[in-house]
């Protein structure tokens, strides 16, 4: 279960990341298409072929970019949204574009601010910095020619570019960092928020073990065995039977009364280790309250049920309790079937009946009291 949830969190992450890598996409085509547009209005001082081969070469790398999220390969880096490699070649494009310009180059400026925008949700502010830094210095090297070349208001208007492009990246700085810090604060949170959940669930669970086990035996209480019962009478089919078997430990006032409560706490965990070794895995044994304890066991039948309580009780008057001397442990069972048409009440009181002519018949024994006959004794 686990490994499915992680496959469907993984592939739910992949198609977040493919989504954000086609708004990247389209940037690039959007920016691919105004420096087109710069060409055919004459503001484009390279040639048709550089920038023909160029545009093949910046669309070609994103559709590889595009391959590696498809295929998976980016789950190998340590970043699988690959933001600073993105980030890095948009800056490098940019910077190439911007080269070829004329005096408009200035305008656009905003593309700069576009793709460093894409890094800084993703990137630490360490590393976002220095792609700011990167975007400052490609653009200022584009511009030092001319600024070297310019004098008087010409100077100062290069000047001011290069001022509010640098006032720009340092807002675009502390922005980052803020969203930096604003998203680890609330990682914490999360964090602990999970880490109550799961505190809360595991105390969700330590309750309803208390309130479906008994403590001394570790048992199903009265409780939970109904609850159960109840659920595999309504799945019983016509053809099925559960086997129902009311089980009292003999005597067991008289070791009270003898030896103590500690002595009789440690007869009752001793029905509960033997039954433990006799029965079946899928068979559910609670303790009913005092000494009496109840039986169900699925896929049953006459034969299998008789077979299993008298098995119980042979092995339960060969136990002995540690660090206790008393007389011989035995007990009591009365048996019935119980079947899809009836109440789980119905056959408990046949149980209950089955128990008593056990008793009548000196204890140490096994009696039923079927459905169909009025009684047999074991």
């Amino acid at each position: 279960m686990s490994l499915q949830r992680q496959s469907n969190n993984t592939h739910a992450m992949q198609t977040l990341r493919l989504r954000r890598f086609a708004l990247a996409a389209a940037s690039y085509v959007l920016v691919v298409a105004i420096v087109w547009a710069t060409y055919f209005t004459g503001h484009y001082r390279g040639g048709l072929a550089l920038l023909s081969w160029s545009t093949m070469l910046a669309l070609s790398l994103q559709v590889l970019l595009y391959v590696a999220f498809a295929r998976g390969w980016n789950l190998r880096c340590a970043d699988p949204s690959l933001t600073l490699p993105q980030v890095l070649l948009g800056l490098a494009w940019q910077t190439f574009f911007i080269s070829q310009l004329d005096e408009s180059r200035g305008s656009m400026l905003v593309i700069y601010f576009l793709i460093l925008l894409f890094g800084a949700f993703e990137l630490a502010p360490r590393v976002f910095s220095a792609c700011c830094a990167l975007a400052f210095i490609g653009f200022a090297g584009v511009q030092l020619p001319g600024f070297l070349a310019s004098s008087g208001s010409e100077t100062v208007g290069l000047s001011l570019d290069l001022l509010v492009f640098a006032a720009v990246l340092g807002w675009l700085v502390f922005f980052a960092s803020y969203v930096q810090r604003l998203r680890a604060r609330m990682k914490m949170r999360r964090t602990a928020l999970q880490a109550h959940q799961e505190t809360l669930r595991g105390m969700m669970r330590q309750l309803q073990d208390l309130a479906s086990t008994d403590e001394l035996t570790g048992l199903c209480n009265r409780r939970a065995f109904v609850k159960v019962a109840e659920q595999e009478l309504k799945h019983l089919s016509t053809q099925e039977q559960l086997g129902l078997a009311l089980i009292d430990l003999d005597y067991f006032k008289r070791i009270n009364d003898q030896f103590g409560h500690d002595a009789g706490d440690r007869v009752l965990q001793t029905f509960a280790a033997v039954a433990g070794a006799c029965l079946r895995e899928n068979d559910l044994l609670a303790r009913y309250g005092g000494e009496e304890f109840v039986l169900l066991m699925r896929d049953a039948s006459q034969d299998r049920l008789d077979a299993c309580c008298e098995r119980l009780r042979e092995a339960f008057t060969q136990a002995e309790p540690v660090g206790l001397i008393c007389p011989q442990l035995s007990l009591s069972a009365g048996m019935t079937l119980l079947y899809a048409d009836e109440s789980l009440d119905q056959a408990l009181k046949r149980a209950d009946q089955a128990l008593y002519d056990a008793k009548a018949n000196g204890r140490n024994c096994c009696c039923a009291r079927w459905r169909d006959t009025a009684h047999a004794r074991t």
